[in-house]
C-alpha cells in the first residue's frame, strides 16, 4: 500500500488501515479509521502529513461533524503527534488516551523536547504538535469501554513499552489495536522486531503486555507500524521470543564492551544490513532501542 493511502482490514467490518508515509518508509506508520456508528481514529502519526489522512477520512464516508473518537494507543508521537491537528480539524470529536498520557497532548512540550533528545535528526519527520484542549480530553484506564454506537473497544492497560500505552480490544470483530505492545511485526521479513524505547521500557511488563493479548486471543493484530496482521499463537511465541532475544544481545554485549556508546555503536553498524527501511531509519531505530534496554538494565540495578 503506497503512503497517504488506504485500504480494509481483512475481516473486520467498516475498519480501514491508513499509511502515514512515517519516516519515508511504506506502511511504517499505521493509523485505523473504524467507520462505527460513532466513527473514531485510533492512532494519528506523526501529524507531518495530517492532510492526506484527513482525505482517507473523508473517503472512507467520515464528515468532519461526525467523527466522534481521536483515540491515541499511547502519547508517543508518532502515535499521537497529529492528535491536535484532528482535534481542530473535527469538532465534535472527543480524545481519549490512557491517563498519564493526558498531560503530555495538553502540554506537549516536555514531549517534544525528550523526542528530539531522542530521536535526533529524525525530528524532520516529524510535526510540531498542535495542544488538544483541556475541554476534549480524558483519560482511560484498565477496564473502561470507549463506545461506538455499534460495538464498543475495551481499554487494557500495557505499560511495557511506555507507562502510557493501552491496547484496544474490540471483541465482536475479535481485533486488538496493539500499537507497540507485541512489537512490529514486519511482513517484509514476516517477523517481530522488538521495540524498547528509553526512558521507560520496562522488559517484564512487556512479556506481561504480550500475554495479556494472548489471553485476549484476537482473530486480528492491528499492529501501530506495518498494519494489522492475523494472529495465532505462532506470532505471539515470536513476539515474546524477539524481546527475550533482543534484551539478552544487549546484555551480553554490555558485558563484552567498555562502556554504553561501544555498545549503542555496535548494534548501529549492524543496522546496516536491515533492509525494511531507509538506512537513516534504522540507525536510528536500533540507537533508540539499545538505548531504552540499557536504561532499563540500569533501573534493574538500582532496585537490587
Amino acid at each position: 500500500m503506497p503512503a497517504g493511502e488506504f485500504e480494509p482490514v481483512r475481516g473486520v467490518d467498516d475498519l480501514y488501515v491508513h499509511d502515514t508515509g512515517m519516516f519515508e518508509t511504506d506502511e511504517y506508520g499505521a493509523v485505523y479509521v473504524y467507520d462505527a456508528e460513532r466513527p473514531i481514529v485510533i492512532d494519528t502519526g506523526t501529524g507531518a502529513n495530517r492532510e492526506a489522512l484527513f482525505e482517507t477520512v473523508e473517503e472512507v464516508g467520515v464528515g468532519r461533524e461526525e467523527l466522534a473518537w481521536i483515540l491515541p494507543t499511547h502519547a508517543h508521537l508518532d502515535h499521537a503527534g497529529g492528535a491536535g491537528y484532528l482535534a481542530e480539524r473535527y469538532p465534535n470529536a472527543e480524545v481519549r488516551v490512557p491517563e498519564k498520557g493526558v498531560r503530555h497532548l495538553v502540554d506537549p512540550g516536555a514531549l517534544v523536547a525528550g523526542t528530539k533528545s531522542a530521536v535526533g535528526e529524525q525530528w524532520e519527520y516529524y510535526a510540531d504538535p498542535r495542544p488538544v484542549p483541556g475541554d476534549r480530553i480524558e483519560g482511560v484506564s484498565e477496564g473502561d469501554r470507549i463506545d461506538l454506537g455499534d460495538r464498543e473497544l475495551v481499554v487494557h492497560e500495557a505499560p511495557g513499552h511506555a507507562p502510557h500505552h493501552a491496547v484496544y480490544h474490540e471483541p465482536d470483530a475479535g481485533v486488538v489495536f496493539a500499537a507497540d505492545a507485541a512489537g512490529i511485526y514486519v511482513p517484509e521479513v514476516d517477523a517481530v522486531v522488538p521495540t524498547s524505547p528509553p526512558p521507560q521500557f520496562d522488559f517484564e511488563q512487556c512479556l506481561d503486555d504480550i500475554r495479556l493479548i494472548e489471553e485476549i486471543d484476537p482473530e486480528t493484530i492491528c499492529f501501530g507500524h506495518f498494519g494489522p496482521r492475523e494472529c495465532d499463537a505462532d506470532l505471539i511465541g515470536e513476539a515474546k521470543r524477539a524481546f527475550v532475544e533482543w534484551v539478552e544481545r544487549v546484555r551480553r554485549k554490555r558485558a563484552e564492551l567498555d562502556g554504553d556508546e561501544a555498545v549503542v555503536e555496535h548494534f548501529e553498524a549492524a543496522s546496516r544490513d536491515i533492509d525494511y527501511w531507509n538506512p537513516e531509519r534504522a540507525r536510528a531505530n536500533t540507537s533508540l532501542n539499545a538505548r531504552g534496554v540499557l536504561t532499563h538494565l540500569d533501573q534493574l540495578d538500582d532496585e537490587e
